[in-house]
Formats: C-alpha cells, sequence, structure tokens
C-alpha cells in the first residue's frame, strides 16, 4: 500500500469498475481496500475503519442505501455514493441518509478524485471547526471570515443579507460536500413549509447576482438539479466521463 494516510474502502460489485478505481487511488497514493458486497464492505468498514468509503448502490446482496445507515448510526466517515442510479429520489435518499457526495455512472477519473480531495478536506475542517469555531474560509477570490460576518469577493465587500449570509456560511463550512434543500432549509430556518425550497432558490438567485455570478455559471456554488447545492472547494476541476 501507498505512504498516503488516507486510507479508502471501494464497495463495488463490477469487478472492472472496482479494479479502475483501485488502481487510479493507488497512483495517487491511497491506501485500498475493496469489497464486493454489502455485507463484506460493512466487515470491513468496521475492521479497517478507512477515512473515506466510495459506494455502489446496486449491490448483490443488499441495498447499499443500508451501509450508509449502518455508518451513520456511529460515525461521521465520508461517504461518497458511485451509482448508475440517476434519479433525484435516489440521489436526495442517500444525501438525506448521511453520504457526502453522490456521482452518476459514467464518471470522470480527474473529477472522482477533485471529489475525494474535496470530500476529505471538508471532513477535517468540519472536525477542526469544531474545536476552533470561527476563522476564515477562502476559495479562490471568494473570502468569508466568520468572526465578523463578511463577504468579500476580490476587495469587494458583499453586502449580504442575514439569512443569505447564513446560507454561504452553511454552504462553506462544508465545502466539497453536496447539501441537500432539506438540510439547509433546516439549518437556515429551522423548519420547512410548502414554500421553503422556492425561498430557498431565490435567496440563492439573488447572492449569485451579488457576486457577480451569472446564471448558469459555475462559480463558487453548483447547483445540484433537484437535489440541492455544493460549494466548490479548492482544486476542484471539471472532466469528462471517462468510465
Amino acid at each position: 500500500m501507498g505512504n498516503n494516510k488516507f486510507k479508502i474502502l471501494i464497495v463495488e460489485d463490477e469487478a472492472n469498475i472496482r479494479s479502475f478505481i483501485k488502481a487510479n487511488l493507488e497512483t495517487s497514493d491511497y491506501q485500498v481496500l475493496c469489497a464486493e458486497t454489502c455485507a463484506l464492505g460493512m466487515m470491513m468498514y468496521a475492521s479497517h475503519h478507512p477515512d473515506l468509503i466510495i459506494l455502489d448502490l446496486g449491490l448483490p446482496d443488499r441495498d447499499g442505501m443500508s451501509l450508509i445507515q449502518e455508518a451513520r448510526k456511529t460515525d461521521t466517515v465520508p461517504i461518497i455514493v458511485l451509482s448508475a442510479r440517476s434519479s433525484e429520489r435516489d440521489k436526495v435518499e442517500a444525501l438525506d441518509l448521511g453520504a457526502n457526495d453522490y456521482i452518476t455512472k459514467p464518471f470522470g477519473t480527474e473529477e472522482l478524485l477533485a471529489r475525494i480531495r474535496a470530500v476529505l478536506r471538508s471532513h477535517r475542517h468540519s472536525e477542526e471547526n469544531e474545536s476552533t469555531p470561527g476563522g476564515k474560509f477562502r476559495f479562490q477570490d471568494l473570502l468569508i471570515d466568520y468572526d465578523t460576518r463578511q463577504v468579500f469577493v476580490g476587495k469587494e465587500e458583499i453586502d449580504l443579507t442575514q439569512t443569505e449570509y447564513n446560507i454561504m456560511a452553511f454552504l462553506s463550512i462544508h465545502a466539497g460536500k453536496v447539501l441537500t434543500y432539506t438540510a439547509i432549509i433546516h439549518t437556515v430556518w429551522g423548519y420547512s413549509d410548502y414554500g421553503s425550497v422556492k425561498k430557498l432558490q431565490v435567496n440563492m438567485k439573488n447572492i449569485r447576482k451579488k457576486m457577480g455570478v451569472t446564471p448558469g455559471e459555475k462559480r463558487y456554488i453548483i447547483n445540484e438539479l433537484g437535489v440541492g447545492y455544493r460549494m466548490l472547494a479548492e482544486d476542484e476541476i471539471a472532466a469528462d466521463s471517462f468510465l
């Protein structure tokens, strides 16, 4: 195994995909463990305590959703779902159960590696914030100062409402992780009603306008259509589908 301190567990029943991911991760100096069933994945998770799990949902013995549920009973280990299921319902269910990210097959190698780096960094940042609240978030020319509740793009301060700032802060604390509409609404407003998603979308439109982001531009915050939003994390890149 490599010398990278991060240990990744791949739970995937298709041998060619499992081998492909394993080879790319080992090339990037990650330690890699593999399981082809949900039961074996759970056993290896309990025995080896990986730093991250890459999880297929369509496993031969049990649905991968059950592994997410089991892990989230006691642990916050990052989980990236890598599945052929592309429906919004499956994405929302996995994310609401506690998955950190959801990538649909076919996927790009560089995108997968970037998502892994982003999720690991977000998890480490969240753990640090539990003991050291405050500080700053930086991404490209974006700066969020948690202590003063100020947001800057370049040298210009962005005049956000309290709600808009709370949305930005929540997304940035979990940069690299897809946050469902439900999770954002619950954190920012504390309740959900019939118009909550529309209310969130209106606030997000105002945030983007104030930050100089044009409609459809993937800068700072990505809209995972029908699912939620994701703040981009450092060194994320777009990649064409490969597999």
